[in-house]
């Protein structure tokens, strides 16, 4: 997703059945979901600074730390990665 998140989202929104419109594409609709939902500008919304999260009352900023790949080996340890590996494996598996 972080190297090619154009080719990605167009494969993610095919998968779901809902493919972009060769108008979408030539209007660059694609290339604003990335902006919009990219990592940088999630982070900095206001709501995302600031807000709370009503569930635990806990603020949305702890949500977002360096928004890197594995950047989880410096907060988790290797037994914590590798369970969390399996799970996703498992969760995953039948979806190809």
């Amino acid at each position: 997703m972080k190297k090619e998140p154009l080719l990605n989202l167009k494969r993610l929104v095919e998968f779901l059945g809902q493919p972009f419109s060769l108008e979408e594409e030539e209007n660059r609709i694609v290339h604003e979901i990335v902006r919009l939902c990219s990592f940088e500008n999630m982070k900095n919304l206001e709501v995302n600074k600031t807000g709370i999260y009503r569930v635990q009352g806990s603020k949305n900023n702890i949500f977002f730390r360096e928004g890197k790949v594995r950047d989880c080996k410096n907060h988790l340890t290797t037994e914590m990665m590798e369970s969390l590996d399996q799970i996703t494996e498992q969760k995953f598996h039948a979806s190809g």
